[in-house]
């Protein structure tokens, strides 16, 4: 989301995948535990991954590859920096618009990422991964039923133009494209139990969208991705990525907040696996979840805060709560603390430890914890963190007040010790 409380929502529709390889299959070592940016060598089953809503959505189409094409636009240049000193191996930025080709993943490589920042090394990632979304994509239906079509709030996903607000995955390690799945398509009605939103001025029940625009309307307001990574030869780790719409800009009816739940619903059901996800088809018609005992990391901006905010129904417990994910260890931050102290008002009410937020947002909704990187129970989290320091420390000039530098939202990663790998 962005200042003020931004929207981000996201369509289905063909799912055309595109990955993009540059480089070698040598994989850098991961990062030491102890510090985002340490830069060190990790043990051999030591892997860092990370999630950033690095707001590198642009308000035109073609405006990215525009302000990529040339090192020196600022915003992206603190984003880069960012990156380095987390150093993470694998790594999903949201709100980064998809441009077809993966010409805005080169550029941002090639002018941001490979180039040094102060002390900052530059960081390389032979392997990279995009595909289209549902945002901007026009829909032909009234679905906030303002008696017009058109516009980003009748898109499959907020977007004033295809592509906005997409992601991309950047990796250290070896993707493989083969076994790649997308769920861009897959429809909300097709959710047993799906909580479709409800029109407060009718007597029936799940009918703010219409048979003929449910027949259609995708579950993913961007989309939901499995990138499998070869984090050794002898083992793959699913990075399930995704950005669900948050849970505002609607009414009664809760048209939002009911699909930012299901949208986190669908990989609790996916992970669960057997029973719970027999009903997930992917855009190439494959059915069912993850296999039982498959190793894997959630990551994205859930737009959603376990404690506070306006989430429908407990939406991120729905990853929190699940047996299959380990949630012992949450990521921290001094910066997220002091903002709290900083910034008062409805911070000050919120029930949520203010070190665990992830994003800083204006009011309201106020400062939340909506960006995680969750591991399944096999793997062992051996550090973590939120790239939000105090503003006392020189790197605080990253983060910033708003209007931001780079984003408001941070970085946030963890050390995975994945069972059995091998370098």
């Amino acid at each position: 989301m962005t200042r003020p409380h931004r929207r981000v929502r996201i369509v289905g529709i063909a799912a055309a995948l595109l990955l993009v390889v540059a480089g070698t299959a040598t994989a850098a070592p991961a990062v030491a535990a102890s510090s985002p940016s340490s830069g060190g060598q990790g043990a051999a089953g030591d892997v860092r991954f990370a999630t950033f809503n690095a707001s590198l959505n642009r308000g035109a189409e073609g405006a990215l590859v525009s302000d990529l094409s040339a090192p020196g636009n600022a915003q992206a240049d603190a984003v880069a920096e960012i990156i380095q000193r987390a150093n993470p191996d694998v790594l999903l930025i949201n709100e980064f618009d998809y441009v077809a080709g993966g010409e805005a993943l080169r550029l941002f490589q090639d002018n941001y990422l490979s180039v040094p920042h102060g002390d900052a090394a530059p960081v390389e990632y032979p392997y990279r991964y995009t595909a289209p979304v549902n945002t901007g994509v026009p829909s032909g239906f009234d679905l906030n039923n303002n008696g017009a079509v058109g516009g980003g709030d009748d898109a499959w996903g907020f977007g004033l133009f295809p592509g906005q607000y997409g992601m991309a995955v950047y990796s250290k390690l070896p993707i493989d494209e083969d076994a790649v799945r997308t769920f861009r398509n897959f429809r909300w009605v097709d959710m047993p139990g799906a909580l479709l939103p409800d029109d407060p001025a009718t007597d029936a029940p799940a009918d703010w969208y219409s048979p003929e625009e449910l027949a259609q309307f995708p579950l993913s307001s961007k989309s939901h991705w499995d990138v499998p990574i070869r984090v050794s030869k002898n083992k793959t780790v699913h990075f399930l990525v995704s950005h669900p719409t948050p849970p505002a800009f609607d009414g009664a009816e809760d048209r939002n907040g009911t699909r930012n739940h299901d949208e986190i619903r669908f990989w609790s059901d996916y992970v669960t696996g057997g029973d719970a996800s027999a009903y997930i088809t992917d855009d190439a018609g494959r059915a069912g979840g993850l296999k039982g005992g498959s190793l894997f990391v959630i990551a994205g901006d859930q737009n959603a805060d376990p404690n506070d905010g306006d989430s429908t129904g407990g939406a991120i417990r729905q990853l929190l709560e699940n047996p299959r994910i380990n949630t012992s260890t949450v990521p921290t931050s001094a910066g997220a603390a002091e903002a709290t102290e900083l910034q008062g008002g409805v911070n000050l009410d919120h029930v949520g430890a203010p070190q665990q937020d992830t994003a800083d947002f204006s009011e309201p909704p106020g400062n939340l914890r909506v960006d995680y990187v969750l591991p399944s129970r096999q793997i062992r989290v051996l550090g973590s963190g939120v790239f939000w320091p105090a503003s006392d420390e020189p790197l605080s000039a990253l983060t910033g007040t708003y209007p931001f530098p780079s984003s408001d939202h941070r970085l946030v990663w963890i050390d995975a010790d994945v069972p059995g790998a091998k370098r």
